[in-house]
This record gives C-alpha cells, structure tokens and sequence, in this order.
C-alpha cells in the first residue's frame, strides 16, 4: 500500500466566465490512514476526490502516489461513488465480477473474488438477484464489493452514504470501519456530514467554501472501534462547528465591508 503527496494542486474549469474550484491544495495522505474530506457543497471535495483517482488533471500543481506522479486512472484506486451505477441486466455477482473479467481474469478469480467481498459486505444469498430487487444501501454494499473485487490499495469514497436513510447510514459506516480493518486499505472518504467526518476518520480535513482551501486539519485519536457518543468525539465536532462558523462570519464579514 502506498500514500499520496498533494503538492500546491489548484482546479480553475474554463468557460467565458472561469471558476475556481480549488487553490494550494498541500497534503499527505499516509499509508493506511482513513481520512476524512468534510466541507459544504460546491467546496471542491468531489473534485479533489477526482483528482486523486486520477479522472481529473489539477490545473496546477501535482500529486505523487506511491511517489511517482499521477497522470490518470489506475487499478490500484478503488472508486465508489453515492450511486453505484449497477448494470441493471447484469446480477448483482456478475456486476461485482465486472473489474475482474475487463482484465480478464479467469470465471474462477472472478467468482472468488466476488463472492469473498460479498460476503464482507453482508450480501451472501444475493448473488444471483438483479439491482432492481436491492434496497439502496444494498446496493451500496454491492458497489463497494465491486471496488474491493479489485484488489486497489487505496479506496476513494464520494458521499457514499448520502443517499440512504440515517439508521443505514449507521450500519454502513461500522460495515465499513469493519473491512478497513480487515483490509488496512487506505481510504479517503468525502462527506458533508460532521459526525460521519469524525466517527470514521483518523484525521478530518475541513475545507473553506469555494474555492477550496484546507481550513483546518484535525487528528481524532480516539482508537477503534470507537462509540458516537464517546465525549472527544463530541468536542472535536464541536470544534470543526466553530472552525466553519468562524470561517461565515469571516465571510459576511468581508461581505459587509
């Protein structure tokens, strides 16, 4: 497994009226950390999840993984998206073997490989089932089994849970807390939600409303597995509260002047 260097990386989209997306993004993410990515809507952290998949360029600046630039995709990064976008004529074990036969690996890899994360995900008895008959955090867990089919070193997660209801949302964070420490995977994890944020990661990176920019960082310590109502959790969600309300009222501020 390796680790990521983000060095000065900003994202300005073109068009008659440029935006600016994200400026002087400078990060490490180290082998084997779960990071979380938390900000506001249209901050840029989907972006930045892009870029660090590889499916966006940076405008400028660059990112090292494993310590050689990145210059697109790979199969060492896992990409999970908030809709799985299942193949709905394919079941639910053929759309997780899907990575595995495009590089052509026996019916016999494909269907170990399918079945074990299957069965990491609490799947097992829907293998044979098509997306239609899956609830959405189903279908969820079959999206993840077909990132982790693969074998990437390193899991990037856009808002994976966001569309599921809260007490899904719960189960699926331990599930997945669960097969990060099965797999010592690195994992980046996009969310908008506070709580999500600090339960899940062993650093949250607080980022400003666009044009993004690294706000703060903070290092949850607490150990695994760890409980929600657990009072450091609580005071460093309170933190990353004041850390946001800080940066608005800077803003009306500014605005005002």
């Amino acid at each position: 497994m390796v680790g990521y260097l983000i060095n000065g990386v900003s994202k300005v989209y073109g068009g008659s009226i440029p935006t600016e997306t994200l400026v002087d993004i400078n990060l490490k993410i180290e082998d084997g950390e779960f990071l979380s990515i938390l900000g506001p809507s249209g901050c840029g952290k989907s972006t930045l999840l892009e870029i660090l998949a590889g499916l966006q360029l940076p405008s400028s600046g660059d990112v090292l993984f494993g310590g050689k630039k990145m210059q697109g995709p790979g199969i060492e990064r896992g990409v999970v998206f908030q809709d799985p976008s299942l193949y709905p004529w394919r079941t639910v074990l053929q759309n997780v073997e899907l990575g595995l036969e495009l590089r052509h690996a026996t019916k016999a890899e494909r269907r170990a490989a399918a079945q074990k994360y299957l069965d990491m995900v609490g799947l097992q008895g829907f293998e044979h089932k098509y997306p239609h008959h899956l609830s959405g955090g189903m279908k969820q867990r079959a999206g993840l089994a077909r990132a982790l089919a693969n074998s990437p070193e390193v899991l990037l997660m856009d808002e994976p849970f966001g569309a599921v209801d809260h007490l899904t949302r719960l189960q699926l964070q331990d599930d997945l807390l669960n097969i990060w420490a099965a797999e010592k995977k690195t994992v980046v994890f996009v969310t908008h939600d506070v709580s999500e944020a600090v339960f899940l990661g062993d650093r949250v990176v607080l980022l400003s409303p666009r044009p993004g920019r690294i706000n703060k960082i903070f290092r949850v310590p607490n150990k695994y597995p760890r409980k929600r109502d657990d009072i450091e959790l609580l005071k460093i969600q309170n933190d990353i509260y004041a850390a946001i309300h800080e940066v608005k009222t800077q803003e009306h501020l500014e605005y005002i002047i």
